[in-house]
């Protein structure tokens, strides 16, 4: 049966296990087994070439296929490129150690490299991981292997690029054994462009001989950090360091001018790796490689079988693989060591405990925690964590949130409202559907789905006094970053002490249709299917005349109390502006209330809170108050907390049973008596 190891959320098979005698140090003791480099034979040089021909032909087997290792008693794969990184690749601290969190790194890499839908990986890291070196290796191992190709080398700045080009692809390159170095054209040292043009050395297809040929024709060099950079080039290789920190060009519209560098066709001919830490959202960069990571899901994939980027995502935490916390068989020392690992690594903490002690030592220094959670993050959140400084709401509740919706079990379901039979005003029927619409986190039981009232011939939605919706409209105006606004929505289930689940947005409409009348329509079925009013922004009024046109003025909701000013209260009109200090200030003070108590852990009960729609928290963690048409989200959110605030008298009479929440007791006479039948009207 073949073995199969999970790693980054995908399944990636290894290959059959050998013979154990077959096995890299298999003939040692059990604690004696641990990787070391295979050493060049005294004495080869390509004078002396085929003496050494089975060495030779060993390490162009090993290069591509990989090798089998004892480790610790464990057998153990490793990739060929991953081989010929830790075997070939000297570094400016000497050949790189074997870590097993880059045994997987490297496993993940060859499933990239061998998928036929995927353009390579993007990859969220941590300081000092070594992907810079990893990047330049990769290039060689392909480029120097290869008729025609291109590797190419950019970073957050020219200078940048051209140093890992010259310190460490270079100084890699002229440390390689001669028999995986073609003959390059021009000085051993380039500046900018590393040349495979003269006829000389070629490494075979299968990596088998070494023969005397024609030119390879191939190069490996370095471009400035532009949005064109490598337009209409051919690429086998392309590595993008540093993409989170680039700040003189747009790292997004540069993958779109690479990407189509990458394919011939529709077949993908070459791949990228895109490794960096994060900068600070609000700076240039980091936003930008949020993007692409979140566009990068594997298992969020288009009809074509590829993900929006057409990358794969890959983290690992900073205290996996982090230095200094390294046993002596390479694996990660991140929970207490074992007395064995404690006395090799001298220490009797953790990687996870000694990083959360800096955290600790931050922890009245918020701006100083944010780059520290950043830098060196446990949680993938926490690489794209804002400052607190910089935000106007809790970011720490924020992302506690998120962790915990991304942890659990989803409780949303995406999907469509429809007429039952396509017949107008009859019955709203949920459709759960992969690409719908429509976000859900509550459904409302049968009995009050479609709940209506009628009065004098007009329609009135039925569960006004429990829901309530807020709504952005969209118009065809552009926002300041030149994006398409689009239009957004929340059902909002308002506070009772007689549910749990109350205060919670249940609903979520981030979309934008091709045809105004569409979103229109779709925000009646939700209406219509809740049974509750909405409140909308009324300086695009299409929506609202929509809805008065179809019949349903009376789920529009007037303007709430809190947002008027002196001169507007005695206006009776239906929505709410969307400028206005007093209209502003409500919306903000809204959300930020709403963030305290309903979002994240509560400090009194330690329970996380009830809010499930990410999107919705992501857009909260980066608003802009001065710049809010960006946050469309945010605003319909804000619009739907206003909305829950107004006060709506019950039609009937509901008996509440006091004893629930309070004991009342009669102290006439020697002894207080309780009192059984106590009950509040309203």
């Amino acid at each position: 049966m073949p073995e199969f190891e999970e790693i980054s959320g995908i399944k990636i098979q290894l290959p059959e296990k050998p013979k154990k005698k077959d096995i890299l140090f298999s003939n040692l003791p059990k604690k004696k087994q641990k990787w070391s480099r295979t050493e060049m034979p005294t004495g080869l040089s390509p004078d002396t070439a085929s003496k050494y021909a089975d060495f030779i032909n060993q390490e162009f087997d090993r290069r591509a296929n990989g090798v089998w290792f004892m480790n610790n008693g464990v057998p153990t794969y490793i990739t060929g490129e991953h081989y010929y990184y830790l075997n070939w690749c000297k570094l400016d601290i000497g050949y790189p150690n074997y870590r097993d969190r880059d045994r997987r790194f490297y496993m993940f890499w060859d499933h990239c490299t061998k998928d036929p839908d995927c353009f390579g990986l993007v990859m969220v890291k941590h300081r000092r991981e070594g992907a810079s070196y990893k990047g330049a290796a990769m290039l060689l191992y392909e480029v120097t292997a290869n008729y025609n190709s291109h590797g190419g080398i950019i970073s957050k700045t020219g200078a940048d690029a051209k140093s890992l080009f010259t310190d460490k692809m270079v100084y890699m390159f002229r440390n390689l054994p001669f028999f995986f170095q073609p003959i390059i054209d021009g000085s051993d040292n380039p500046k900018s462009t590393l040349s495979f043009n003269q006829p000389g050395q070629k490494i075979s297809k299968n990596f088998k001989t070494v023969t005397k040929s024609e030119a390879l024709n191939s190069k490996i060099d370095w471009r400035n950090t532009k949005e064109n950079s490598y337009d209409s080039v051919k690429l086998l290789r392309y590595l993008c360091d540093e993409a989170g920190k680039w700040v003189d060009a747009d790292v997004e519209k540069n993958w779109e001018v690479v990407r189509s560098c990458l394919t011939l066709g529709d077949k993908i001919i070459g791949k990228c790796f895109m490794p960096s830490t994060v900068n600070e959202l609000s700076k240039s960069g980091g936003e930008n490689f949020k993007n692409l990571w979140h566009d990068s899901d594997p298992d969020d994939l288009d009809a074509n079988g590829r993900t929006r980027s057409g990358l794969y995502q890959y983290f690992t935490p900073a205290y996996d693989g982090y230095e200094g916390f390294i046993d002596e068989y390479g694996m990660s020392v991140i929970e207490t060591p074992s007395p064995e690992q404690s006395k090799y690594i001298k220490k009797t903490i953790g990687a996870k405990e000694f990083l959360q002690n800096i955290r600790d030592s931050y922890k009245n220094n918020t701006s100083k925690l944010s780059e520290e959670k950043r830098q060196r993050p446990f949680k993938i959140y926490e690489a794209f964590w804002r400052d607190w400084n910089n935000s106007l709401f809790d970011v720490e509740r924020i992302y506690q949130q998120i962790d915990f919706n991304n942890s659990s079990n989803s409780v949303t379901v995406y999907g469509d409202f429809i007429w039952k039979g396509g017949v107008e005003d009859s019955e709203v029927v949920w459709q759960p559907r992969k690409n719908g619409k429509f976000h859900m986190a509550w459904i409302p039981p049968n009995e009050r789905r479609n709940k209506k009232d009628t009065k004098n011939g007009r329609l009135y939605p039925g569960n006004h006094i429990e829901l309530v919706a807020g709504c952005d409209p969209y118009d065809h105006d552009t926002t300041t970053d030149g994006r398409r606004s689009d239009a957004a929505a929340y059902v909002y289930k308002k506070f009772s002490m007689m549910d749990d689940f109350s205060s919670v947005f249940v609903c979520e409409y981030i979309h934008r249709p091709p045809k105004a009348e569409i979103f229109y329509e779709d925000m009646i079925k939700m209406c219509y299917f809740y049974g509750c009013q909405i409140l909308v922004e009324n300086n695009k009024v299409g929506i609202i005349k929509y809805f008065e046109r179809r019949g349903y003025n009376n789920y529009l909701m007037d303007r709430p109390e809190s947002t008027h000013t002196s001169s507007s209260r005695t206006q009776k009109t239906k929505g709410i502006p969307s400028t206005g200090a007093a209209v502003l200030t409500a919306q903000a003070e809204a959300v930020s209330s709403y963030i305290y108590d309903h979002v994240g852990v509560n400090n009194e009960t330690g329970e996380m809170g009830k809010c499930y729609f990410n999107r919705l928290l992501e857009d909260w963690s980066k608003f802009e108050i001065d710049n809010r048409t960006k946050y469309d989200a945010t605003v319909a959110s804000s619009i739907a907390l206003l909305a829950a605030q107004k006060f709506v008298k019950p039609k009937s009479k509901q008996t509440f049973d006091m004893n629930k929440f309070v004991k009342k007791y009669k102290n006439t006479g020697l002894i207080s008596k309780r009192i059984w039948r106590l009950s509040l009207k309203l």
